[in-house]
């Protein structure tokens, strides 16, 4: 997989998910970078196992391993659902809750089983992301000078059963504060100018814009 195409610089999302695929290029809209996903590169890229015990941790992970696979500056992010009446969980397991190779509906539904007979009041929620830029042609020595993080949260109360089709994931089952509507019942606009996911890359924006300039060498303020 390389970089240099002519156009813009490439930049490799560490993921496979085409909805997330899908929400990043629709966030990142006007920074001059060509996204692309896993399934865009030659070759059959790494598992990479996920072994750290926060978002930030196992952002850092994905990007600096898919960075190091490709030869390509990476982002990542680590994003998942917190509930309180769960203790906290599914947390860093959201995207495999049920499972290692659980679907989205599996999560889901494994989710709503967890949830059975707590009343509203107590189904305080929230969505965590964690995102991170790695380049691993720059910088030195120092990882400090080659990477560039940023975190988010999003609060909301979850439902009973799903509502709406956009979204992937929980979206379904997911209120925001202050909305009526689920973020799967929302127009992908909508989502991402409120989502955690969008605050996080909206904070990261900076460091990649100035990535793709050629212009980085500190983490934005």
């Amino acid at each position: 997989m390389s970089a240099d195409r002519g156009g813009p610089p490439r930049l490799l999302l560490a993921t496979r998910n085409p909805g997330k695929l899908r929400e990043l290029r629709s966030i990142l809209a006007g920074v001059p970078v060509e996204l692309i996903g896993l399934d865009a590169g030659a070759g059959e890229p790494p598992e990479v196992e996920e072994t750290g015990a926060t978002f930030l941790e196992n952002a850092l992970i994905k990007a600096r391993a898919y960075g190091a696979w490709s030869g390509m500056a990476a982002i990542a992010d680590d994003s998942g659902l917190e509930v309180d009446a769960l203790g906290g969980a599914p947390g860093v397991r959201s995207a495999r809750y049920a499972g290692e190779d659980a679907t989205d509906q599996a999560n889901l539904d494994l989710l709503l089983r967890e949830l059975e007979g707590v009343p509203p009041e107590r189904r305080n929620a929230r969505f965590r992301c964690a995102a991170v830029l790695a380049d691993p042609a720059t910088g030195g020595t120092d990882p400090r000078r080659r990477e560039w993080s940023a975190e988010a949260a999003w609060e909301g109360r979850l439902l009973d059963r799903p509502r709406g089709s956009g979204g992937f994931g929980y979206d379904p089952v997911f209120v925001p504060e202050g909305w009526e509507l689920t973020s799967a019942e929302v127009d992908e606009a909508t989502k991402d100018a409120a989502s955690h996911r969008g605050r996080a890359f909206r904070a990261l924006r900076p460091a990649i814009q100035a990535w793709a300039s050629g212009r980085s060498g500190s983490a934005p303020d």
